[in-house]
């Protein structure tokens, strides 16, 4: 940490863990950090440490921050919403009133930053928003009922192409459902049935020729690089499984129905034995409740994203940006690309620049473009390490052309 920063501990009312840090030249306003995840381990006093240590840059401009453990693991995008209340509230009670809040969401907390400045944000008796603003970070914004589409693909490809998740000898069970009932499964043995499977672990050389196509069929079907199929693979059996067991009553949200997949090695036998799933209406309506966004947003929104994310596709942004199109609030959103693949912390500089710019349009300024951006990041590199590769020549594509379409969207492109 910068020197002088004080922090303080605590839990709100709900049994969130509070952290809260202010710097010794604070400049009166305030960040409150809404992490990712969502994080499967139970909540300690410990577990925003990480947020604070991850994003020093905040501080380093003179910024109060808090973060908050969350009061529970596991999804759960309103919920999340008012625990970061929980921590702002915390904040202005120790710190005074500040004279700006912007509230700070990383990949799926930029979701639940997004629910939050639409279904918690109106303004108090003294006429002030609890929010002022929000940055959104490699953040997952298409909405929770597509945002994981590609899993779904993946789960639904793993089983045409390999055929062990689940496993002939185990019981079966819909796939968006994660995990069958009861069951529990270590990151280790996912990983292990896709390295089986694909080769993984191994050098391209020493991959026997099956291995290499199932990885590549994998790939093609998901519309995931090859590199990050473990990761996408254990969230769609991990998440997909404290969703359908703790947010959705037992019900998949998720489905393949009508999905034409291309790129595989041989596409009209694929998508003949693919197993089909279909979404749950009342599972997929609880989801859409819970996090999509619906682009009512009263306050300036800076989206930052990563060219190249893996994790979280930058065609969220293109999500998000229809999304407030359509509710009119297209001028209330400003979103710099950058060109890089980073999805936990891209160039520190880059935050520096961010919050700096996200509070000048919110105190009055004009919404930054791209290239006001990146003379603001090209400033501060002096301050800060890394570089300001910001992408000046085109937005990301549309979301369906990174994602499979769904349903009719999907037929009529047959």
């Amino acid at each position: 940490m910068p020197f002088g920063v004080t922090c303080w501990r605590g839990q709100d009312a709900n049994g969130a863990h509070v952290l809260l840090a202010r710097p010794q030249a604070w400049n009166g306003r305030l960040l409150v950090h809404v992490h990712g995840g969502p994080r499967m381990a139970p909540p300690r006093p410990t577990t925003s440490d990480e947020d604070l240590q991850r994003f020093p840059e905040f501080v380093a401009e003179g910024w109060a921050f808090a973060a908050s453990s969350r009061r529970a693991a596991g999804f759960g995008v309103t919920r999340g919403a008012e625990d970061a209340d929980g921590a702002r509230r915390m904040a202005t009670d120790l710190f005074g009133p500040p004279r700006l809040t912007v509230l700070h969401g990383q990949s799926f907390g930029g979701a639940v930053a997004a629910k939050a400045i639409e279904a918690l944000n109106e303004p108090g008796p003294d006429g002030r928003r609890p929010w002022d603003a929000a940055l959104l970070t490699s953040a997952v914004l298409a909405g929770p009922t597509r945002a994981y589409d590609m899993r779904i693909d993946l789960r639904a490809a793993f089983q045409a192409v390999c055929g062990t998740h689940p496993a002939p000898e185990e019981a079966p069970y819909p796939l968006g459902l994660g995990l069958a009932p009861g069951q529990q499964m270590a990151r280790e043995e996912v990983v292990a049935r896709l390295q089986a499977c694909t080769g993984a672990d191994r050098p391209a050389a020493e991959r026997t020729e099956a291995q290499a196509r199932a990885a590549a069929d994998l790939s093609a079907a998901s519309r995931v690089p090859e590199a990050a199929l473990a990761g996408h693979l254990w969230w769609a059996t991990q998440i997909f499984a404290d969703i359908s067991r703790n947010v959705t009553d037992g019900r998949s949200p998720f489905g393949n129905i009508g999905v034409v997949y291309r790129g595989t090695s041989d596409d009209a036998a694929f998508n003949a034995r693919v197993p089909r799933v279909a979404a749950d209406p009342v599972a997929v309506a609880i989801l859409r409740a819970d996090g999509d966004p619906t682009g009512r947003v009263a306050i300036p929104v800076l989206n930052m994203h990563g060219l190249g994310d893996a994790t979280v596709f930058v065609e969220h942004q293109s999500a998000y940006r229809e999304t407030l199109e359509a509710a009119g609030n297209g001028a209330r959103l400003a979103q710099v690309t950058i060109d890089e693949a980073e999805h936990n912390k891209m160039s520190p500089v880059l935050y520096a620049a961010a919050i700096g710019a996200l509070a000048d349009w919110a105190e009055g300024g004009h919404r930054p473009g791209p290239a006001e951006f990146l003379a603001r990041c090209e400033g501060l590199r002096g301050a800060y390490q890394g570089e300001c590769r910001v992408v000046l020549d085109r937005l990301p594509q549309a979301w369906e052309e990174r994602v499979n379409p769904r349903g009719l969207r999907a037929m009529a492109g047959r």
